[in-house]
Order: structure tokens, then sequence, then C-alpha cells
């Protein structure tokens, strides 16, 4: 539908705004049937993760093969709406009649009214989600207190400071990041990375990535964030070269094909908890719990067959 262009489009800068935007088609099972392909618009949280592992896995084609995620985003929300319309939404398509305004320059005021009434709306409806989401992640990742270190490092750290030489300050940080790795391995949110790793390593990927993709519930910029505490890098640095040089060391088992899987199913599922609670109320809980299974098969799906095909190929 020619209405849909204009909510899909704001998908690539954000999923929520977009889907609010749904309100303008006339037709229910338009207003349903772009909300369900929104998601797969690629919005602009994402775009770190695709910078991050393009940059380390294929440094000389970084760009196209981010241009080449963005452009499978589009692709899959082409078919996947060419079978839900034929699966799910039969029926005579609603024609494209669009009345034009008279269109004016606009007012600095003006501009400025309009934007704080639409964010001041946006806040109202999903700040409380992303409070209690954020909330929810922070307990999961500090949470049990009393864990049990495969070594003493507050006594080495101790140590290390009493000797005060120059050596001592690199290997304090590189413990303090290991008690980090470990402390979130053993909280809450580790234990269910472990727990979801059965279900992706088939896609090649190791369990501090299913903790990344879980986190990424939340919002996709904390993805790298919590793979930066995961591989012993620290939050400080999580966008330095520390990030880069571990997610590329080969002890990780983290190949260019893994990292390709990896990116597409980033792209493929669920954009945010947010997102998510913006598809129930506008189409109804039903279709929130659909969307989101729909698009976490899909994003299964596409990364196990890249990963599959390309191990067979040879090109892992």
């Amino acid at each position: 539908h020619g209405k849909s262009f204009i909510p899909m489009l704001m998908g690539f800068g954000c999923s929520v705004p977009a889907i609010m935007t749904t309100r303008t088609l006339e037709s229910r099972k338009d207003r349903v049937l772009t909300t369900l392909l929104i998601p797969l618009m690629s919005c602009s949280a994402r775009l770190p993760v695709y910078i991050l592992f393009a940059g380390v896995f294929f440094a000389d084609s970084a760009g196209n093969v981010i241009f080449l995620i963005y452009l499978t985003g589009i692709v899959m929300a082409f078919l996947v709406g060419r079978l839900f319309r034929k699966i799910l939404f039969r029926g005579e398509v609603a024609p494209f009649v669009m009345e034009l305004p008279p269109y004016r320059w606009p007012t600095l005021l003006g501009l400025t009214i309009h934007m704080w009434e639409r964010a001041k709306i946006y806040l109202k409806k999903m700040g409380g989600v992303i409070l209690v989401a954020s909330v929810i992640l922070w307990f999961l990742g500090a949470f049990p207190r009393d864990l049990d270190y495969s070594v003493d490092y507050d006594s080495q750290i101790r140590s290390l400071e009493r000797m005060g030489t120059p050596e001592a300050g690199g290997q304090i940080t590189r413990l303090r990041a290991a008690k980090a790795s470990e402390a979130i391995e053993k909280s809450y949110v580790g234990r269910l990375g472990h727990l979801v790793e059965p279900l992706i390593r088939p896609l090649g990927f190791n369990w501090q990535m299913g903790v990344g993709l879980l986190t990424g519930f939340v919002a996709k910029e904390v993805v790298i964030s919590s793979m930066g505490v995961l591989y012993q890098v620290g939050e400080e640095t999580q966008e330095s070269e520390s990030l880069k040089e571990a997610l590329g060391d080969p002890r990780h088992g983290i190949t260019p094909l893994v990292a390709l899987g990896f990116m597409l199913f980033v792209l493929l599922y669920t954009p945010c908890v947010v997102a998510a609670i913006a598809v129930r109320r506008e189409i109804g809980t039903r279709w929130m719990f659909f969307s989101i299974f729909y698009q976490l098969v899909l994003a299964w799906g596409v990364a196990f067959l890249t990963y599959q095909i390309g191990t067979v190929l040879g090109t892992g």
C-alpha cells in the first residue's frame, strides 16, 4: 500500500514512532500488516552493532556489508509482506488515494511546539516501559551477589596495588575486567545465556553472543556494552580497539561467517521491548506475540541458513 511507505521509511530511524504512524492507514488489515513489517526495517540503534562486527571481520568491505544488511531487511519485508498478504490478509487492496493539502514552510515556533508535543506523548507512553525494562536488565546482571569466584581477585588486586610498579596498573585492569566478566557469567542473565546456548549453537553463536541478544531486547545499543563486559574489556573501552581485538581473537570462535549471521539475527529479531509494547498498543496483544514469534523464527532461520550453507561451501 502506498501509504505504508512513510511509516516503513520512518522505521529506519526508530520503530516506535513508525509503528504509531500507521494510524494514518484507514484499513485495519493495512495497519496490522504494516506494523508487522516495520521492525524489519533496520533502525538506527542496530547500526553500532553492524559497524563493530563489520569493522572487525570485513574491514576492507565494511560499508558494502552494512549496505547488504540494510538491503536484506528491505527484501525480507517485501517477501514477508507478500506471504502475509496471501495467507493472513486476503482481500482487495485499498486504493491509494491521497489528497494533498497546500504545503507551506514551517515556522520555528510551530516545529518546536510540534516536536515537544510528540516527544511528550512518546515519553508518557513508553517512558515507564523503558524504565521497568532497564531495572529488570540491571537486576538480572547484578544478582546474585554472593558469588563464588574461581580466583580471589580482590586479594590479587590489593597485592598489586601495594607493589605500585608500572606493570601493576595493567594487571589490575585485566583482573578487574576478568572479575566483571565472571560476575556477569554467573549472574542471572549469564545463566540465561548458557540456557539458550543450545538453541543458538547451530548458528555458530557462543553464550556471550546469546547474552548480547537477550540484553538487546531492552535496547540494541546494550548489545555492545554487554559483550564488552563479557569479553573482559570493561565498559569504558567498549568502543575501543580492545573490544575489536577481543571479538577477533580466534579463541572465541567468531569467524566472518558467524559475524555475518549475528548481524542478520540482530537485523531480523525484535527491535526492543518498547517496540513490542508499541505493537501491542496499536494492534493488540495477540499480534504483539505473533510479531515477536515470527521475527525470532525468521532471524533464527536466516542465521542458520547463512552459517550452515557457508560452512558447507567452506567460507567459514
